[in-house]
This record gives C-alpha cells, structure tokens and sequence, in this order.
C-alpha cells in the first residue's frame, strides 16, 4: 500500500504542475485570458489525487503492519481474503437480473411493466436471500 500512497501523491504533483501550465499557457495564448473550467477541473483532479493519498497514508498508519503486496517475499495467496459462502449451483442471481431487466425494459418501453417487475424482484431477492432456509438445504 505503501506504492499505492506515493502513487498518488506523485499524481498529486503532476495534476498541480500541469493545471499551473495549463493556466499560463491559456494565458500566453489569449492575451492574458483565464478559462476556468480547464483550470479548476484538472485542479479537482489533483485534489481527488491528494484526497486518496491521504486516506491511504491514514489506512496504512492505522493497520499497523505490511500488506503482503508491500513485501519481496510473499506469494500471491498471501494476499487471499475470505470471500465469503456463494453457491454454485443457484438460479436466483439469474432470475434476479432476469427481473430487474424487465424492470428496466419498463422505464424505457411502459411504466406499467415497471409493477410487475418490481414483484418479481421481490420474490427473487426473498428466494435468494431464504436459499438455505427451506429445502435440502434448510437449517
């Protein structure tokens, strides 16, 4: 993460170089004339830029210890995080996307298929969520 901080701040320093060239180039070349949107949005970004380095500069100090993409000697399945308990073998995100589109396909084509795509997100949003609680696989 270290790498990552001074990215940014390295970032940070190039977008305030290049907004402070970008100001006085418009200048030299329009008689001493300002174009503020140029100016303050690529100033925004170097601020975004040093907004970002900050907070991880702040993350790293508080984590007290090296992230395993900072060290020379660690594996890639260091860095393996628990992603959590998925099943393989469920319909529900498919039927749930399947509803949403139809939800979508509502606000562009009808509103009045927007109901009956919001019920049908409901009933697959409940099955996804109660998979494990019924069935085979019921607790």
């Amino acid at each position: 993460m270290r790498a990552n901080v001074n990215l940014f701040w390295i970032l940070f320093g190039f977008f305030i170089l290049a907004d402070a060239a970008y100001t006085i180039w418009f200048a030299l070349a329009h008689n001493g004339g300002w174009e503020p949107v140029g100016t303050v949005g690529i100033g925004l970004v170097g601020l975004m830029a040093a907004f970002i380095a900050f907070y991880l500069g702040r993350v790293l100090s508080a984590q007290g210890g090296e992230l395993p993409e900072d060290r020379q000697d660690a594996n890639i399945e260091d860095g393996d995080a628990e992603l959590g308990h998925f099943s393989p073998w469920s319909w529900w995100p498919i039927l749930l996307a399947a509803s949403t589109s139809i939800c979508f396909l509502g606000v562009a084509a009808g509103l009045w298929i927007v109901p009956i795509g919001l019920a049908l997100v409901a009933v697959t949003l409940v099955g996804w969520v109660f998979e494990y609680y019924r069935g085979n696989f019921g607790h």
